[in-house]
Protein backbone atom coordinates (compact mmCIF):
# COMPACT_ATOMS: atom_id res chain seq x y z
CA UNK A 1 0.00 0.00 0.00
CA UNK A 2 2.84 2.43 0.80
CA UNK A 3 4.34 2.03 -2.68
CA UNK A 4 0.94 2.57 -4.27
CA UNK A 5 0.46 5.79 -2.29
CA UNK A 6 3.89 7.08 -3.32
CA UNK A 7 3.02 6.30 -6.94
CA UNK A 8 -0.28 8.13 -6.63
CA UNK A 9 1.45 11.21 -5.17
CA UNK A 10 3.81 11.27 -8.15
CA UNK A 11 0.94 11.01 -10.64
CA UNK A 12 -0.93 13.90 -9.00
CA UNK A 13 2.15 16.11 -8.91
CA UNK A 14 3.30 15.39 -12.47
CA UNK A 15 -0.25 15.06 -13.89
CA UNK A 16 1.25 12.59 -16.33
CA UNK A 17 1.69 8.80 -16.05
CA UNK A 18 4.90 8.70 -18.09
CA UNK A 19 6.65 11.47 -16.15
CA UNK A 20 5.46 10.02 -12.84
CA UNK A 21 6.82 6.60 -13.82
CA UNK A 22 10.21 8.11 -14.69
CA UNK A 23 10.40 10.04 -11.41
CA UNK A 24 9.94 6.91 -9.26
CA UNK A 25 11.75 4.46 -11.54
CA UNK A 26 8.74 2.33 -12.45
CA UNK A 27 7.30 1.28 -15.76
CA UNK A 28 4.13 3.01 -16.93
CA UNK A 29 2.10 -0.24 -16.71
CA UNK A 30 3.22 -0.59 -13.07
CA UNK A 31 2.06 2.94 -12.33
CA UNK A 32 -1.33 2.22 -13.92
CA UNK A 33 -1.60 -0.98 -11.88
CA UNK A 34 -0.84 0.87 -8.63
CA UNK A 35 -3.58 3.40 -9.35
CA UNK A 36 -6.01 0.59 -10.20
CA UNK A 37 -5.24 -1.16 -6.89
CA UNK A 38 -5.91 2.08 -4.96
CA UNK A 39 -9.20 2.69 -6.75
CA UNK A 40 -10.30 -0.88 -6.02
CA UNK A 41 -9.22 -0.65 -2.38
CA UNK A 42 -11.01 2.66 -1.73
CA UNK A 43 -13.89 1.78 -4.08
CA UNK A 44 -13.76 5.17 -5.79
CA UNK A 45 -12.45 6.88 -8.91
CA UNK A 46 -9.25 8.78 -8.17
CA UNK A 47 -8.24 9.80 -11.68
CA UNK A 48 -10.35 10.48 -14.76
CA UNK A 49 -8.45 9.68 -17.95
CA UNK A 50 -9.00 10.87 -21.50
CA UNK A 51 -9.56 8.22 -24.18
CA UNK A 52 -5.92 8.35 -25.24
CA UNK A 53 -4.75 8.82 -21.63
CA UNK A 54 -2.80 11.93 -22.60
CA UNK A 55 -4.69 14.12 -20.18
CA UNK A 56 -5.74 13.22 -16.65
CA UNK A 57 -7.97 14.95 -14.11
CA UNK A 58 -7.81 14.31 -10.39
CA UNK A 59 -11.21 13.79 -8.77
CA UNK A 60 -12.24 15.24 -5.41
CA UNK A 61 -11.65 11.82 -3.89
CA UNK A 62 -8.23 11.82 -5.52
CA UNK A 63 -7.26 15.15 -3.99
CA UNK A 64 -8.40 13.96 -0.57
CA UNK A 65 -6.27 10.83 -0.87
CA UNK A 66 -3.35 12.92 -2.12
CA UNK A 67 -3.44 15.19 0.96
CA UNK A 68 -3.81 12.24 3.34
CA UNK A 69 -1.06 10.31 1.54
CA UNK A 70 1.36 13.21 1.97
CA UNK A 71 0.53 13.32 5.67
CA UNK A 72 1.02 9.57 6.09
CA UNK A 73 4.36 9.53 4.24
CA UNK A 74 5.62 12.46 6.31
CA UNK A 75 4.50 10.85 9.56
CA UNK A 76 6.24 7.58 8.63
CA UNK A 77 9.46 9.38 7.72
CA UNK A 78 9.41 11.48 10.90
CA UNK A 79 8.72 8.38 13.01
CA UNK A 80 11.59 6.53 11.36
CA UNK A 81 13.96 9.44 12.02
CA UNK A 82 12.81 9.78 15.63
CA UNK A 83 13.24 6.05 16.26
CA UNK A 84 16.70 6.09 14.70
CA UNK A 85 17.58 8.90 17.06
CA UNK A 86 15.69 7.55 20.03
CA UNK A 87 17.14 8.92 23.24
CA UNK A 88 19.04 12.20 23.40
CA UNK A 89 20.37 12.22 19.83
CA UNK A 90 18.33 14.10 17.21
CA UNK A 91 18.85 12.59 13.76
CA UNK A 92 17.13 12.59 10.39
CA UNK A 93 16.22 15.51 8.17
CA UNK A 94 14.61 18.88 8.78
CA UNK A 95 13.40 21.00 5.86
CA UNK A 96 12.99 24.62 6.92
CA UNK A 97 11.16 27.27 4.94
CA UNK A 98 11.67 30.99 5.51
CA UNK A 99 10.43 34.22 4.00
CA UNK A 100 13.13 36.53 2.70
CA UNK A 101 13.63 38.91 5.64
CA UNK A 102 13.94 36.05 8.13
CA UNK A 103 15.87 33.79 5.77
CA UNK A 104 18.44 36.43 4.88
CA UNK A 105 18.84 38.42 8.11
CA UNK A 106 17.87 36.26 11.10
CA UNK A 107 18.08 32.59 10.18
CA UNK A 108 21.76 32.20 9.11
CA UNK A 109 23.25 33.16 12.48
CA UNK A 110 20.74 31.01 14.32
CA UNK A 111 21.33 28.00 12.07
CA UNK A 112 25.05 28.22 12.75
CA UNK A 113 24.33 27.62 16.44
CA UNK A 114 21.57 25.08 15.80
CA UNK A 115 23.67 22.95 13.42
CA UNK A 116 26.47 22.89 15.98
CA UNK A 117 24.06 21.75 18.70
CA UNK A 118 22.52 19.03 16.49
CA UNK A 119 25.28 17.89 14.12
CA UNK A 120 23.49 14.67 13.13
CA UNK A 121 20.36 16.47 11.92
CA UNK A 122 20.50 17.13 8.17
CA UNK A 123 19.15 20.60 7.34
CA UNK A 124 17.64 21.91 4.13
CA UNK A 125 16.51 25.54 3.80
CA UNK A 126 14.16 27.08 1.24
CA UNK A 127 13.80 30.88 1.08
CA UNK A 128 10.90 32.43 -0.84
CA UNK A 129 8.23 35.06 -0.18
CA UNK A 130 5.63 34.43 2.50
CA UNK A 131 2.89 33.27 0.13
CA UNK A 132 5.09 30.71 -1.63
CA UNK A 133 6.58 29.38 1.60
CA UNK A 134 3.11 28.84 3.09
CA UNK A 135 2.14 26.91 -0.03
CA UNK A 136 5.16 24.66 0.56
CA UNK A 137 3.99 24.04 4.14
CA UNK A 138 0.53 23.21 2.83
CA UNK A 139 2.01 20.76 0.31
CA UNK A 140 4.33 19.13 2.89
CA UNK A 141 7.43 20.38 1.07
CA UNK A 142 8.83 21.94 4.26
CA UNK A 143 8.44 20.78 7.88
CA UNK A 144 8.29 24.23 9.43
CA UNK A 145 8.26 27.76 8.02
CA UNK A 146 9.29 31.10 9.50
CA UNK A 147 7.28 33.97 8.00
CA UNK A 148 6.60 37.66 8.54
CA UNK A 149 3.29 38.13 6.75
CA UNK A 150 -0.27 37.40 7.76
CA UNK A 151 -1.09 33.71 7.37
CA UNK A 152 -4.64 32.31 7.12
CA UNK A 153 -5.16 29.96 10.08
CA UNK A 154 -7.37 27.45 8.26
CA UNK A 155 -4.55 25.13 7.17
CA UNK A 156 -1.82 25.99 9.66
CA UNK A 157 -0.66 25.99 13.24
CA UNK A 158 0.79 29.47 13.78
CA UNK A 159 2.80 30.82 16.71
CA UNK A 160 4.61 34.13 17.08
CA UNK A 161 8.27 33.92 18.10
CA UNK A 162 9.69 37.44 17.54
CA UNK A 163 8.58 41.07 17.22
CA UNK A 164 10.21 42.84 14.29
CA UNK A 165 10.53 46.64 14.23
CA UNK A 166 9.61 48.38 10.97
CA UNK A 167 11.22 51.65 9.87
CA UNK A 168 10.61 54.34 7.25
CA UNK A 169 13.96 54.27 5.47
CA UNK A 170 15.20 57.10 3.23
CA UNK A 171 18.49 57.98 1.51
CA UNK A 172 21.16 59.17 3.95
CA UNK A 173 20.96 62.89 3.16
CA UNK A 174 17.22 63.00 2.44
CA UNK A 175 15.59 66.38 3.16
CA UNK A 176 13.13 64.80 5.66
CA UNK A 177 15.77 63.16 7.87
CA UNK A 178 15.67 65.72 10.70
CA UNK A 179 11.90 66.08 10.69
CA UNK A 180 9.40 64.05 12.67
CA UNK A 181 7.28 61.72 10.60
CA UNK A 182 4.35 63.40 8.89
CA UNK A 183 1.94 61.70 6.53
CA UNK A 184 1.76 64.93 4.53
CA UNK A 185 5.53 64.88 3.97
CA UNK A 186 5.29 61.38 2.54
CA UNK A 187 2.58 62.14 -0.01
CA UNK A 188 3.58 61.77 -3.64
CA UNK A 189 6.87 60.04 -2.83
CA UNK A 190 8.31 57.16 -4.84
CA UNK A 191 8.22 54.02 -2.71
CA UNK A 192 10.51 51.03 -3.11
CA UNK A 193 8.71 47.76 -2.47
CA UNK A 194 8.91 44.00 -2.56
CA UNK A 195 6.61 42.00 -4.83
CA UNK A 196 2.99 41.09 -4.08
CA UNK A 197 2.96 37.97 -1.92
CA UNK A 198 5.81 39.26 0.23
CA UNK A 199 5.19 39.92 3.91
CA UNK A 200 7.15 43.19 3.61
CA UNK A 201 4.89 44.34 0.75
CA UNK A 202 1.85 43.46 2.83
CA UNK A 203 3.01 45.70 5.67
CA UNK A 204 3.98 48.55 3.33
CA UNK A 205 0.47 48.52 1.87
CA UNK A 206 -0.99 48.51 5.38
CA UNK A 207 1.27 51.39 6.46
CA UNK A 208 0.30 53.53 3.45
CA UNK A 209 -3.40 52.76 3.89
CA UNK A 210 -3.50 53.44 7.65
CA UNK A 211 -1.76 56.79 7.18
CA UNK A 212 -3.75 57.78 4.06
CA UNK A 213 -0.54 58.13 2.07
CA UNK A 214 -0.81 58.19 -1.71
CA UNK A 215 2.31 56.84 -3.37
CA UNK A 216 3.49 58.75 -6.41
CA UNK A 217 4.97 55.54 -7.75
CA UNK A 218 5.93 52.07 -6.50
CA UNK A 219 9.09 50.43 -7.81
CA UNK A 220 9.14 46.68 -7.16
CA UNK A 221 12.24 44.61 -6.41
CA UNK A 222 12.45 40.88 -5.70
CA UNK A 223 14.77 40.95 -2.69
CA UNK A 224 15.35 42.97 0.48
CA UNK A 225 18.92 43.68 -0.58
CA UNK A 226 17.70 45.27 -3.82
CA UNK A 227 15.16 47.37 -1.93
CA UNK A 228 17.86 48.59 0.45
CA UNK A 229 20.26 49.40 -2.40
CA UNK A 230 17.53 51.25 -4.29
CA UNK A 231 16.90 53.50 -1.28
CA UNK A 232 20.63 53.97 -0.76
CA UNK A 233 20.95 55.15 -4.37
CA UNK A 234 18.12 57.70 -4.14
CA UNK A 235 15.48 55.81 -6.15
CA UNK A 236 12.92 56.34 -3.41
CA UNK A 237 11.97 55.55 0.17
CA UNK A 238 10.62 52.39 1.81
CA UNK A 239 9.02 50.80 4.87
CA UNK A 240 11.19 47.89 5.90
CA UNK A 241 12.48 45.71 8.72
CA UNK A 242 15.15 47.20 10.96
CA UNK A 243 17.08 43.92 10.49
CA UNK A 244 17.53 44.67 6.78
CA UNK A 245 18.96 48.17 7.19
CA UNK A 246 20.95 47.74 10.41
CA UNK A 247 24.40 47.75 8.78
CA UNK A 248 23.46 50.45 6.27
CA UNK A 249 22.49 52.75 9.16
CA UNK A 250 25.84 52.14 10.85
CA UNK A 251 27.66 52.86 7.57
CA UNK A 252 25.73 56.11 6.98
CA UNK A 253 24.23 54.80 3.75
CA UNK A 254 20.58 55.09 4.80
CA UNK A 255 18.62 57.11 7.35
CA UNK A 256 15.31 56.49 9.11
CA UNK A 257 12.58 58.98 9.89
CA UNK A 258 11.55 59.70 13.46
CA UNK A 259 8.04 58.45 14.16
CA UNK A 260 5.76 59.11 17.14
CA UNK A 261 4.42 55.60 16.84
CA UNK A 262 6.47 52.41 16.91
CA UNK A 263 5.66 50.13 14.00
CA UNK A 264 6.12 46.40 14.53
CA UNK A 265 5.07 43.10 13.01
CA UNK A 266 5.23 39.52 14.28
CA UNK A 267 7.54 36.82 12.99
CA UNK A 268 5.77 33.47 13.28
CA UNK A 269 6.56 29.84 12.76
CA UNK A 270 4.02 27.88 10.75
CA UNK A 271 3.32 24.15 10.47
CA UNK A 272 0.64 22.00 8.89
CA UNK A 273 -2.38 21.80 11.18
CA UNK A 274 -2.88 18.36 12.74
CA UNK A 275 0.66 17.13 12.09
CA UNK A 276 2.72 15.71 14.97
CA UNK A 277 6.06 17.59 14.88
CA UNK A 278 9.20 15.48 14.60
CA UNK A 279 11.85 15.50 17.30
CA UNK A 280 14.05 17.66 15.04
CA UNK A 281 11.23 20.19 14.56
CA UNK A 282 10.61 20.44 18.30
CA UNK A 283 14.33 20.92 18.97
CA UNK A 284 14.39 23.66 16.33
CA UNK A 285 11.43 25.50 17.91
CA UNK A 286 12.85 25.29 21.45
CA UNK A 287 16.25 26.63 20.44
CA UNK A 288 14.75 29.35 18.21
CA UNK A 289 12.69 30.70 21.10
CA UNK A 290 15.75 30.83 23.35
CA UNK A 291 17.83 32.47 20.63
CA UNK A 292 15.45 35.36 19.87
CA UNK A 293 15.10 36.19 23.58
CA UNK A 294 18.70 37.44 23.45
CA UNK A 295 18.36 39.57 20.32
Amino acid sequence: MLDELKTFIAVVEYKNFTKAAESINLSQPSVSLHIKHLEEYFNTTLIQRSIKQKNINITQSGFLLYERSKQMIKLLNDTKNDLLGYGNVVKGQLHIGASFTIGEYLLPAFLGKFAKAYPELELEVTIENTHNICEKVKNFQVDIALVEGTVPPSHFTIEKFYTDKMEVAVPYNHYLVNNYFSAEDLQNQTWISREIGSGTRQYLNLFLSNNNINAKNIIVFGSNYSVKEAVKNNLGITFISSLVIENSLKNNEISTLKTKQTYTRPFSYVMQKGIIPSKGTLAFIDMLKSYVENL
